[in-house]
């Protein structure tokens, strides 16, 4: 994927839909290389063609989910980088701003990983930590583990703080997940009554999935970034959640 590819999924996925014209003038080139380029991201099922637009999709894969606000995720990921101290014993959930953590721990001192995300144990590898990656069922397209198994090791594990995304929070559901086994893995993390974080950034703030993660009451902070209204702000801390901004 080229530079400008990159920028046209960027967009993609913010916008959610968003038609050749207006790529041809964010990009400086023709429609006719925007749609080269849209053929190709297609084929590689980064989104699909759909009448002069381009269209995202929902999907689990980690490298695509990231993309979407890539550079506002990395602000978050450094912000809650610098919340673990040395000598901790965190937990890393699979999302893709969780994925970012990875990039912003080579300063830290003495620290151990526990995660359910092979990605995010790769990416770990160049980094001094320990890291201990759960076992499960493995789902391929997210790489992640989950199910019973993955519950029994999160039983046999001690952490101070753990790291999770979310995709979606109203304040009638409280904050929600797409996918029912991975909201069952959260569910178990929170059960062990740690420094629960929410890591995300603010488009998830307003949508509904079918499956409940919390309750709210066990999380202790979110951090996200600062187009969060002040709406959904007071409504988090109302629910005893310190918010954490990040511009």
């Amino acid at each position: 994927m080229n530079d400008r590819q990159q920028i046209i999924l960027q967009w993609v996925n913010d916008k959610q839909r968003i038609s050749v014209s207006e790529l041809s003038q964010i990009c400086q080139v023709s429609e006719v290389t925007i749609r080269h380029d849209l053929t190709q991201l297609e084929q590689r099922h980064y989104l699909r063609r759909a009448h002069g637009f381009a269209v995202a999709i929902q999907t689990d894969d980690v490298d695509t989910r990231m993309m979407s606000n890539f550079a506002q995720k990395q602000k978050l990921a450094r912000f809650a980088a610098s919340l673990i101290q040395d000598g901790e014993t965190v937990f890393f959930e699979s999302g893709s701003s969780i994925a970012l953590l990875a990039q912003y721990l080579a300063d830290k001192k003495n620290l151990t990983v526990i995660t359910v995300s092979s990605y995010v144990a790769s990416l770990l590898k160049s980094m001094p930590c320990d890291v201990v990656l759960l076992g499960g069922m493995y789902q391929k397209t997210s790489q992640t583990v989950v199910g019973p198994l993955t519950r029994l090791c999160l039983q046999q594990m001690n952490f101070s703080k753990a790291f999770m995304g979310i995709d979606g929070f109203t304040v009638a559901t409280g904050f929600t997940g797409r996918d029912m086994l991975r909201a069952d893995v959260v569910n178990a993390v929170v059960e062990k009554g740690a420094e629960n974080i929410v890591l995300t950034d603010s488009s998830k703030f307003g949508q509904i999935n079918l499956n409940p993660l919390g309750p709210v009451s066990a999380f202790s902070r979110v951090i996200t970034d600062d187009k969060l209204t002040e709406e959904y702000q007071q409504q988090l801390s109302a629910a005893g959640i310190q918010v954490s901004l990040v511009g």
